[in-house]
């Protein structure tokens, strides 16, 4: 899953798409070029401290974004907690919604994503409202995530949105520590007794640059390799990235040391 953000304050390329509509979708045809199997499309950036958007600059900036993406043939996730949104995003062409406070921000989500048949990525934040990062108090990280998100799983399901449609994201980076960030990812396997497909997004993000001297998000790529290599070697479904190219060619050759492993060559050779 390859990352547009259409923001002007998002952590890592803030800025960069948001101007110019050309440089967005050369962008995104690119990443799907390189082996993005999807783009997930955001118009409002969630890192920490970052400001509330109104839902009406939200809509400008990801709606024709996503009409550009339908044209092109491209499987388009919509990075948006609003309804109004999620229902604009999905006619204009999209196909999943990514919801980092997993239908919890609008009480009309759920009906709304129910009504649309469409999968819905839920993923684990511990704040409500618009500090998604607040509360962040765990007895134990894995354990409180793992029933947070068995929960959510089972309100969605309750709702209308049929358990087939439901990826879980435990929410890496999203008001927890460093040391909580390293529990979940090197806890990943226990996610798949959820039974739903996994997503993990750890692309740039903080912990990358807690462990190396404080890298900028631009500088931390090789860290950004290492987390995606670790999450596939833990099963996940789908990683959310920002280097489409680098991350592919990285999956590629885990993928053939991993085949090749499993392959009897003495077979082959006789």
């Amino acid at each position: 899953m390859g990352i547009l953000n259409m923001t002007p304050d998002s952590f890592s390329d803030g800025g960069a798409f948001l101007d110019d509509p050309q440089v967005a979708g050369d962008h995104a045809s690119a990443m799907l070029e390189a082996g993005a199997a999807m783009i997930d499309v955001g118009g409002e950036s969630t890192r920490p401290g970052a400001g509330a958007v109104w839902e009406g600059d939200e809509l400008k900036r990801v709606v024709p974004m996503v009409e550009q993406l339908a044209a092109m043939g491209a499987a388009i996730s919509v990075d948006t907690r609003r309804p109004a949104v999620m229902e604009a995003t999905l006619q204009a062409g999209a196909h999943v919604i990514n919801d980092v406070s997993a239908l919890r921000y609008d009480p009309r989500s759920l009906e709304l994503a129910a009504a649309s048949g469409a999968p819905v990525v839920l993923m684990h934040a511990p704040g409500k409202a618009d500090d998604l990062h607040s509360n962040g108090n765990y007895a134990d990280v894995v354990l409180d995530v793992f029933d947070w998100l068995a929960e959510r799983r089972d309100a969605t399901i309750a709702a209308g949105v049929t358990r087939e449609k439901i990826v879980l994201d435990p929410g890496i980076g999203f008001g927890k520590t460093l040391a909580e960030n390293l529990a979940l990812m090197n806890a990943l396997p226990l996610f798949h007794a959820l039974g739903q497909p996994l997503l993990v997004g750890v692309s740039r993000k903080r912990m990358i640059g807690a462990l190396s001297y404080e890298a900028q998000a631009h500088e931390r790529l090789g860290g950004s390799i290492m987390l995606a290599v670790k999450a596939m070697e833990a099963g996940a479904h789908i990683l959310r990235v920002h280097d489409v190219p680098e991350t592919v060619q990285a999956a590629r050759v885990w993928r053939g040391l991993r085949d090749a492993a499993l392959t009897d060559f003495s077979q082959l050779v006789a």
